[in-house]
């Protein structure tokens, strides 16, 4: 299933702005940091990025445990579904999810949407409504593919499909995919706009800073636990 005209197009806010919300033009990027403050920049992300992993894992392992059972319940067994993404530099890895789908065979890796799968019931509707799906991947930011913050890593064939189409979708590839990102919180997440997307995650990667990091996550924090 390819993608939908209205998803190179359409747009969605349910969280109020971060930052200026005008997606017209790519900041211009700085000029790049001495490779001292690179060093000690990484680091700082990769010490949250792996603190935050332990914190989040600590703290969600209740629900993900009672997640699980429910995912079991509903669907029998398997409850972690793996599939290939692309990450930093376009190198692919294995992502880790709760299974939201009920099983059927082979799954496929070229369907855009499964809003309207009939596998998907209660319990995968809600684990894909809250996020509690995607709770693994903190499994996945501390073995280094992900980050808590960037851009969210698409399958390959999207991947290329993308690159291929849309201006500056594959610099997205110059840092590792995100948990969260500027774009989540802007509300581009699922059936919505990839050019916009691939705008706000360019934006993310050419004006980062650790502030913005701690912002975008409390910002999804929020949101997770309020829905506002």
């Amino acid at each position: 299933m390819s993608v939908s005209a209205a998803t190179l197009t359409a747009t969605a806010a349910p969280y109020a702005p971060l930052f200026d919300a005008r997606p017209a033009t790519r900041p211009r990027a700085a000029r790049p940091a001495a490779p001292a403050v690179r060093a000690v920049a990484s680091t700082a992300k990769r010490t949250l990025d792996v603190t935050g992993a332990l914190f989040g894992l600590l703290m969600a392992t209740p629900i993900l445990l009672l997640a699980a059972l429910a995912v079991r319940y509903e669907g029998g067994p398997g409850v972690v579904f793996r599939q290939q993404r692309v990450g930093l530099g376009r190198a692919t890895f294995t992502l880790y999810k709760l299974r939201s789908l009920r099983p059927a065979g082979i799954e496929g890796d070229t369907r855009w949407s499964i809003a309207d799968d009939t596998r998907l019931g209660p319990v995968g509707r809600f684990i894909r409504k809250t996020s509690i799906d995607e709770l693994p991947q903190l499994i996945n930011v501390l073995r280094g593919d992900m980050s808590l913050v960037g851009p969210r890593p698409e399958r390959p064939h999207f991947a290329d499909e993308f690159a291929a189409s849309i201006p500056g979708y594959a610099d997205r590839h110059r840092a590792r995919p995100g948990l969260t990102g500027l774009a989540v919180v802007h509300g581009l997440r699922g059936d919505t706009s990839i050019p916009l997307r691939a705008h706000y995650d360019n934006r993310y990667i050419d004006t980062w800073t650790f502030a913005q990091d701690l912002a975008i996550i409390i910002r999804t924090v929020r949101h997770l636990a309020t829905g506002a």
